[in-house]
């Protein structure tokens, strides 16, 4: 044997500490590309800067005479965290003729700063339209625009007579007596978290 010869020693504990080390090296830097390096963003068909079409599944609301109001104003309660609105829905015999934000205080508007625009642009283009499907927003207001369209969804469906088959020209039933629980919106929002 020759004088160069070197023997390694390597404990157990070592090589073990070693593998770990290096497999959370290897995560760590996975996890560093993947939050550093952008998105692909996904194939969206309209412009999202002009406007998102909004995926409203409920019966869309024509101007046809099928589609007929009970004349009136329709409100349904919304919960915004500790806070309550109420939005409102003004139809006439064939048409939706107004959308607003009642009983809507300060600190509401202060909490929820994108509600009374938003609101605004829904009322403008639902009023011109009468379709709830065709309602454009903005990225930014996406959620808050769901919300509200829940909420005019659910006070349109209080304002649609309920068809008998004897008596389908000549609905009786009002706002008050229709006597069926409707689903009140809520969105969990926390402003402070």
């Amino acid at each position: 044997m020759s004088a160069n010869t070197k023997i390694v020693v390597l404990r157990r504990k070592e090589l073990l500490y070693t593998g770990i080390f290096a497999a959370l090296g290897v995560l760590f830097l996975i996890l560093l590309l993947m939050l550093l390096l952008p998105e692909k963003e996904p194939d969206i068909p309209e412009d999202v800067s002009s406007g998102a079409v909004a995926d409203v599944s409920a019966e869309t609301v024509s101007a046809d005479a099928a589609n007929t109001y009970i004349p009136g104003i329709y409100t349904t309660e919304l919960i915004l965290g500790s806070e309550t609105v109420n939005v409102e829905v003004i139809v006439n015999d064939h048409a939706i003729t107004s959308l607003s934000l009642a009983d809507s205080d300060e600190t509401l508007t202060t909490m929820y700063p994108l509600l009374q625009p938003t609101m605004d642009s829904l009322s403008e283009q639902i009023c011109e339209t009468q379709d709830l499907s065709r309602v454009t927003y903005s990225s930014e207001s996406r959620y808050t625009s769901l919300i509200l369209l829940e909420a005019i969804k659910a006070s349109l469906e209080k304002a649609k007579p309920t068809a008998t088959p004897e008596a389908s020209s000549a609905p009786t039933a009002s706002p008050e007596e229709t006597g069926t629980p409707a689903k009140m919106p809520t969105a969990d929002i926390n402003p402070a978290a």
